[in-house]
């Protein structure tokens, strides 16, 4: 997937969230002097889109206010690319890192990342969970649950009774993403049907894709929910080619991903849930850090979610 051309939205977007989230500053219980060691920490992305981009950029903000570490950057080239995140794992090891802050593509890194763990080095999940593995000092993500959950509120009061919405799920299997359209499910009520289900691995094409066959097959969907950006934009190419005009679906993703926020200050979608990745790269660094010099750190932290609409764009733009 190409990324869209970077801007300062989320960035602005971190900004608005950390008024409204609490997080937890690790407690130091290292012995005196630890924290003026130097450390090396890796810090890995799945791929080159403005939400990654915008984390990655946070965590050498924040490096730059502390010269003691030394961050090495990894990505992968897709969000399914385990294999590109297991090379870039073993690379860390063999430098020498003493944590490390990722984002994983999957549950399918368990065991190079339990390697680590056993090897000594921490490790701190951004973005998304691994659940069931014990081997993560921290979880630090955005509630995917909840922000699902506000979703579905949100359509529920703005499909009428009777309507009908089409899911463009995520990657299958992937705890986080799943948590999104579970949590949108639960709160969305029996008032509106699901029509559709597919799944897009968070690609724009996919999701162009998945809703034309949606539009074929359903003409009269009142709504489309997606839970990640890219396959958002995907659709509202789709309804666009079909000839439908803004307002004829309610559209809502899941990110405020630029693409996103454009389309809802145009009135082409109708909302989006946005998380913080900013917040996320430098709470996720300095956690890292902190565990790997032998602080206690929370084992979860929630990096927020709000709800963009028309009304509130402009504070995220």
């Amino acid at each position: 997937m190409t990324p869209t051309p970077r801007r300062g939205a989320l960035a602005l977007a971190l900004a608005f969230g950390l008024g409204a989230c609490s997080t937890a500053t690790p407690t130091t219980q290292a012995s005196p002097g630890a924290a003026d060691q130097t450390i090396k920490v890796g810090f890995i992305t799945k791929f080159p889109v403005d939400f990654y981009d915008t984390m990655v950029d946070a965590v050498k903000t924040w490096n730059r206010d502390h010269p003691d570490v030394e961050v090495i950057f990894g990505q992968g080239k897709s969000g399914t690319d385990d294999e590109g995140e297991t090379a870039q794992i073993e690379s860390m090891l063999s430098q020498g890192v003493k944590a490390i802050a990722i984002t994983p593509t999957s549950p399918n890194l368990q065991n190079v990342l339990q390697k680590a763990v056993d090897a000594g080095v921490k490790v701190v999940l951004i973005d998304n969970d691994i659940p069931g593995w014990t081997g993560k000092s921290s979880v630090v993500a955005t509630d995917n649950l909840a922000g699902g959950k506000l979703a579905g509120q949100w359509l529920a009061e703005h499909v009428k009774p009777g309507g009908s919405v089409a899911v463009l799920q995520g990657r299958l299997g992937n705890p986080s993403l799943d948590d999104r359209v579970t949590g949108m499910l639960s709160t969305l009520g029996s008032g509106v049907k699901v029509v559709a289900k597919p799944a897009t691995d968070c690609d724009q094409t996919k999701g162009l894709n998945a809703t034309q066959d949606i539009l074929a097959a359903h003409p009269d969907v009142s709504a489309v929910y997606g839970a990640c950006g890219p396959p958002i934009l995907g659709a509202l190419q789709a309804i666009k080619s079909a000839g439908k005009k803004p307002g004829d679906l309610v559209v809502v993703g899941f990110d405020a991903s630029p693409g996103e926020l454009t389309a809802i200050a145009a009135g082409d979608a109708a909302a989006s849930v946005a998380q913080f990745p900013g917040k996320m790269g430098s709470i996720g660094i300095e956690t890292a850090v902190a565990a790997a010099r032998g602080q206690a750190v929370a084992p979860m932290v929630d990096t927020g979610t709000a709800m963009v609409t028309k009304e509130n764009v402009a504070q995220f733009e």
